[in-house]
C-alpha cells in the first residue's frame, strides 16, 4: 500500500428541501496504512515490494442522482401505503450505486376509538403492490432496518453505477483494518464502502447462480490480498475444477502449488491443510504461543515466520458429489480449528442446495455471501432467511457477517480482466530472474518427501503410476505399503473385504465402497477396476447410474 495516500476530494452534498432528507457521506482523512509484517528468515529471500494499487486499478464512475425523481418515488410510496390502510412517512432516503433505500416510519391508524401504530408486517406484505405502483423490476423490504427506527424499502436505480475495487481500497473503512487479510467487498445501499477482515470471519462461504457475480467476488478477494501482502505474509492454495476461473494465477509467488484443477485431488488438498494445521499447533505448543500472531512475534530466532494460508475452492458442488463424507469431515475440522493457525477457507458454489451446503458446514461458516439465487429455498439454505431470490444479479449481494444480526445488502466491487492481468504480471515480474522454488516451501513432512518431489525408485512403470504425483494427491498415509507385487495398488485383505461387501449388498459402486469402507475415491475406484478384471462384477452400463451387477 502507498505510504501517504491522498485525501479524496469532498463529495458534493446532496440537495435537500421540504421533502425527505437525502443522506450524504462526509469524507474523513485517511489514516496511514498498516505497516507490512516484517518477515525474518534464515534463508535468502526475494525483496518483494507491494504494488501501488492506484497505478494498477481504475477509479469508479460517479453518478448524479435526480432528486426530483427520488422525491416523486417517496410520494408514490406514501400514497400507496395510505391507500392500503398502512400509512407511513418517508423519513430518509439513502442512495447507493444500484439501490435506493427509502426509510419509512410506520404511521398510526384509528382502532376502537384510539390510535395504534401500523404493524411492520402490514408494510412488509405490500411489496408486490409497491413494485406495481413504482414500476420497478424488483423490490425488497427490510422490516425493520437493524439499528434504525424505520422500515427499509429498497428500489433499483434507473442508472446503476459500477463500484470499483480502487474506490473501496482508498476508503477509510478499508485502511483502518490493521491485519494483512483485509478484503474489499463493495458499497452498501447508502453508498458507504464496506470492507472486512478475513482473519476475524474466519472463513467465508459464497453462493449464487451463474452470472450473479460470484466469480468476480472471488477475484476481488484475491486481488485485495495480492495488493496488500507479499508472499512471505500470505500464501494461497487455489482449487478450480472449471479450469478457467483461477488458472490465470499460476506463476505468482504467493501460490504454494499450481492451481489444482483435478477434482480427484481436492481431497488431497484438504488432507494437506489438515496436516499443516496440526504441524503449526505443534510449533505453537513448543513455543508457548496461542496463535499465529503470537508465534511470529515470539518465535525462535532460527525459525521463519509463518505466513497466512488462504485456501480458495471455486466449486464446492463437484467436491461434494465426489466424496461427500470425506469432504464434509475435512472442511468442518479445518473450519473449526484452523483459525488460530492462520489457515482460512473461501469456498464458493453455484448450487446452494442442502446436500452441498450441509448444516455441519454452515455451522462452521458464520460469514456468508449470497448472490442472486433461483428461489426462496436456496436463500434459506445460504442465509437461513429469505431475500436472496429478490436480488438483481451482477454483483448485488447479501453479506452476513459473524457479528451481524441480519444480512447487509451490498453492491460488490468490480475488478476487470485487465486489472487482474496487471496484478499478475507485476508479481510474476518480481520472480522472473529468481530460481524456481519447490512446490512445498514450508510445512512439509520430513518423512514424506515424495509428496512434494517424487523420488526415483526401481519399481515398474505400472507401479509408478499409483505413486504420489504431487503435493495434493489423494492417497492415504499407507498407500505405498498397499502396493502389491502385481502393481494393482491394493492389498489382499482390503480386496477381500470389498468383495464380501459387494456380494452382501448384491451390487457394486465406487460411492458404496467409499461410504461403507471409509476409503478415498482413488482407492475405491481401483478396487472396482480390480473386481471387474477378475470377473466378480459386471461392467458399468452406458448412461446408467445404477450399481454394477455382481456376477459371482
Amino acid at each position: 500500500m502507498a505510504a501517504n495516500a491522498p485525501v479524496p476530494p469532498p463529495a458534493a452534498p446532496r440537495p435537500t428541501a421540504d421533502g425527505p432528507t437525502v443522506a450524504a457521506n462526509t469524507p474523513i482523512e485517511l489514516p496511514k496504512p498498516p505497516a507490512p509484517v516484517m518477515v525474518h528468515s534464515s534463508t535468502p529471500r526475494t525483496d518483494y515490494k507491494v504494488p501501488e494499487f492506484r497505478q494498477i486499478l481504475n477509479p469508479g464512475s460517479k453518478a448524479d442522482y435526480d432528486r426530483k425523481a427520488l422525491v416523486e418515488r417517496a410520494r408514490i410510496i406514501q400514497e400507496t401505503l395510505e391507500s392500503f390502510g398502512a400509512p407511513g412517512k418517508v423519513v430518509e432516503i439513502n442512495t447507493g450505486p444500484v439501490i435506493t433505500q427509502f426509510g419509512v416510519e410506520p404511521g398510526y391508524v384509528m382502532q376502537r376509538d384510539r390510535q395504534s401504530r401500523v404493524k411492520v408486517s402490514a408494510i412488509a406484505q405490500l411489496d408486490k403492490d409497491l413494485q406495481l405502483a413504482l414500476g420497478a423490476r424488483s423490490i425488497r423490504i427490510e422490516a425493520p432496518v437493524p439499528g434504525k427506527g424505520y422500515v427499509g424499502i429498497e428500489v433499483p436505480n434507473d442508472s446503476p453505477m459500477t463500484v470499483s475495487l480502487r474506490d473501496v481500497l482508498e476508503s477509510n473503512r478499508y485502511q483502518r483494518i490493521r491485519t494483512p487479510l483485509a478484503i474489499a467487498l463493495g458499497e452498501s445501499v447508502d453508498g458507504t464502502p464496506v470492507a472486512a477482515d478475513l482473519s476475524s470471519m474466519p472463513h467465508l462461504l459464497i453462493a449464487g447462480t451463474t452470472g450473479s457475480g460470484k466469480s468476480v467476488c472471488v477475484n476481488a478477494i484475491i486481488a485485495s490480498l495480492l495488493l496488500r501482502n507479499t508472499p512471505e505474509q500470505v500464501k494461497f492454495i487455489m482449487v478450480d475444477p472449471k479450469r478457467v476461473e483461477l488458472t490465470g494465477y499460476n506463476g505468482i509467488p504467493h501460490l504454494i502449488a499450481p492451481v489444482v484443477v483435478e477434482v480427484e485431488r481436492i481431497i488431497g488438498v484438504l488432507k494437506w491443510l489438515t496436516r499443516e494445521m496440526d504441524e503449526r499447533y505443534k510449533k505453537f505448543s513448543v513455543a508457548g504461543a496461542r496463535n499465529i500472531e503470537d508465534y511470529n512475534r515470539n518465535r525462535p530466532a532460527e525459525s521463519d515466520a509463518l505466513p497466512y494460508i488462504v485456501a480458495i475452492i471455486d466449486e464446492l458442488a463437484d467436491l461434494m458429489m465426489l466424496a461427500p463424507e470425506e469432504a464434509e469431515r475435512y472442511i468442518t475440522r479445518i473450519a473449526a480449528m484452523a483459525r488460530a493457525t492462520g489457515i482460512h477457507l473461501v469456498i464458493a458454489t453455484q448450487r446452494p442446495s442442502a446436500d452441498v451446503v450441509t448444516g455441519l458446514i454452515k455451522a462452521n461458516f458464520p460469514a456468508r455471501i449470497a448472490f442472486a439465487v433461483a428461489g426462496n429455498v436456496d436463500s434459506r439454505v445460504i442465509l437461513d432467511q429469505p431475500g436472496a431470490e429478490k436480488l438483481l444479479g451482477r454483483g448485488d449481494m447479501l453479506f452476513l457477517s459473524a457479528d451481524s444480526p441480519a444480512a447487509q445488502r451490498l453492491q460488490g466491487v468490480f475488478v476487470s480482466d485487465s486489472e487482474l492481468s496487471s496484478i499478475i504480471r507485476y508479481w510474476k515480474a518480481q520472480t522472473a530472474d529468481q530460481p524456481q522454488k519447490p512446490a512445498l516451501s514450508f510445512g512439509a513432512d520430513d518423512d514424506k518427501p515424495a509428496r512434494s518431489a517424487p523420488q526415483p525408485s526401481p519399481r515398474t512403470a505400472a507401479q509408478q503410476e499409483v505413486l504420489p504425483r504431487g503435493l495434493f494427491d489423494d492417497l492415504d498415509e499407507d498407500a505405498e505399503d498397499d502396493i502389491d507385487d502385481e502393481g494393482s495398488g491394493i492389498d489382499d485383505d482390503l480386496f477381500e473385504r470389498a468383495v464380501e461387501l459387494v456380494r452382501r449388498q448384491n451390487g457394486a459402486s465406487v460411492s458404496l465402497l467409499q461410504r461403507k469402507m471409509r476409503i478415498g475415491y482413488a482407492r475405491a475406484a481401483r478396487l472396482i477396476d480390480a473386481m471387474e478384471e477378475r470377473g466378480i462384477i459386471g461392467p458399468q452400463k452406458e448412461n446408467s447410474s445404477k450399481q454394477r451387477e455382481v456376477l459371482k
